[in-house]
């Protein structure tokens, strides 16, 4: 295995100076990113924004309910509780899965990210959009499955769809940064 040589070119830095600054901006990620992270679970959990996080649920609810309804569906929103009037099935949508959660991991993410203001922002409003649309599916294809086949409801909650989620958030994640990336060279 050969090493690399420092250049015996004039004026040559040695290799270490290079990558100062990128290794500095790892660090700083890899450091602001659980701190980020762990300060927006806080606030998820927390008293303060719980009658905002209570109030975008009910309000997913309610789409989710109108989504059934335009899909031909019998759906009834009441409070966070998604039912089938037809038939009494009903599901709650709780803190896990109203997509908080995802929301919290990528944007603890583009904001330890070392770029723009500008692109932190957009990267948070299109990321969120994104993520709530997915969500939406999630509820939706939940509420049918539910009414089916309990299993099979089990398991894409519990599994398939908390996978597909977080995989969905770092593909959106990786995602912006390479088109971040991408303006600033």
């Amino acid at each position: 295995m050969a090493r690399n040589r420092p250049s015996s070119r004039p004026g040559a830095g040695p290799p270490q100076q290079a990558s100062a600054p990128r290794n500095r901006q790892m660090f700083r990620f890899l450091v602001l990113f659980p701190v980020f992270l762990a300060a927006g679970l806080a606030l998820l959990i927390g008293p303060v924004l719980r009658p905002a996080i209570t109030g975008f649920t009910r309000g997913l609810v309610e789409i989710s309910a109108l989504v059934i309804r335009i899909l031909g569906g019998s759906a009834a929103a009441h409070q966070v509780t998604l039912e089938n009037p037809a038939n009494g099935f009903a599901v709650q949508v709780l803190d896990g899965c109203n997509g908080n959660n995802v929301m919290v991991l990528l944007w603890a993410a583009i904001l330890a990210y070392p770029a723009s203001w500008q692109d932190k922002g957009k990267g948070l409003v299109a990321g969120t959009a994104i993520l709530q649309g997915i969500n939406l599916v999630r509820i939706v294809s939940l509420f049918y499955m539910g009414q089916y086949d309990r299993h099979w409801f089990d398991f894409a909650h519990l599994y398939v769809w908390e996978s597909v989620f977080v995989l969905f958030t770092l593909t959106i994640f990786w995602m912006w940064v390479r088109r971040t990336a991408r303006r600033a060279h």
